[in-house]
C-alpha cells in the first residue's frame, strides 16, 4: 500500500539514515533528504542510500537562482532521478519554467513559505498580502510554470487545493502526530488525519519519528505504523 508519509532524514550520518530507512519501511514509500545529507555526501551518497534500500528520494534542496543556474543546477542531479526536487517558487516564473523544462521527468516541486515562518516573520521581510495569499499566488504561479508539486503548510492546503489541477500533488510539513509531543521550530502545524483531508498528498514527517531512533529501531518502527494508521 502507497503510503502518504514522507520521512525526513535529517542526518549526517549515511549508516544512520540507512537504519532509519530499514526501520521504517513498511510504513513509508519516500524519504527526504535536505541540504545537511546531500552537501556532506553528494550524489554517491544518495545513489548509495537508493541502491541500498529501493526507495524513492524527496530531493529538498530548496533551489532558488537566476533561471540559467536553477536549470543547470536541476540537469546535474537529474540523473538520480529523485521524485520530487524542490525549487522556492518566489524565484519567478522563469526560473520554475527553467527548471521544469531541465527536467521534464522529476517533479519540480514548489515550495511556498516556510512552515517556520509566522505572519510577523513575513511582514519583517516585507512579504504582502499575509501567508495564506501569499503561498496561494506562489503555487499558483509555480503550476502555471510546469511544477508537478506545491510545498506549503497544512494552514494553507485547502486554498491552494481549490486552484491548482486535482493532478498537483500537495506536499506539507509541519505534520505533528496526536500521539507523542515534538518540540521544535515549526510554526504551523497541524495533525496528520487533518491535514490529508484538506487535501494533501504527502505528508512530511521527521522528529516525530527519527526522535525515538535513541529508544530503539523498534520504537521508530512502532510510531511509523502507528502515524499511518492515523491517518
Amino acid at each position: 500500500m502507497t503510503s502518504p508519509i514522507i520521512l525526513a532524514l535529517d542526518t549526517n550520518d549515511l549508516s544512520i539514515a540507512k537504519a532509519w530507512v530499514k526501520a521504517t519501511r513498511d510504513s513509508v514509500n519516500v524519504y527526504k533528504v535536505g541540504l545537511e545529507f546531500f552537501l556532506k555526501f553528494g550524489k554517491n551518497g544518495l545513489t548509495e542510500l537508493k541502491s541500498d534500500s529501493q526507495v524513492d528520494i524527496f530531493l529538498d534542496l530548496k533551489l532558488h537562482d537566476i533561471p540559467n543556474t536553477v536549470s543547470a543546477a536541476v540537469k546535474s542531479v537529474s540523473d538520480l532521478n529523485p521524485k520530487f526536487l524542490t525549487i522556492h517558487s518566489s524565484g519567478g516564473a522563469a526560473m520554475v519554467k527553467a527548471a521544469a523544462e531541465s527536467a521534464p521527468h522529476v517533479s519540480i516541486t514548489a515550495v511556498t513559505i516556510l512552515t517556520s515562518l509566522s505572519e510577523e516573520d513575513l511582514a519583517q521581510i516585507g512579504f504582502h498580502p499575509g501567508i495564506s495569499k501569499r503561498a496561494v499566488q506562489l503555487a499558483k504561479l509555480a503550476v502555471d510554470n510546469g511544477a508537478k508539486a506545491i510545498v506549503c503548510s497544512p494552514h494553507e492546503i485547502s486554498e491552494i487545493r481549490n486552484v491548482i489541477p486535482q493532478d498537483i500533488s500537495i506536499i506539507t510539513p509541519g505534520i505533528r502526530p496526536v500521539t507523542g509531543e515534538t518540540k521544535d521550530d515549526q510554526k504551523r502545524t497541524m495533525d496528520p488525519k487533518q491535514a490529508i483531508s484538506l487535501g494533501a498528498n504527502y505528508l512530511v514527517i521527521g522528529r516525530p519519528i527519527t526522535s525515538l531512533w535513541s529508544e530503539g529501531a523498534d520504537k521508530m518502527t512502532e510510531r511509523a505504523a502507528q502515524i499511518k494508521a492515523e491517518i
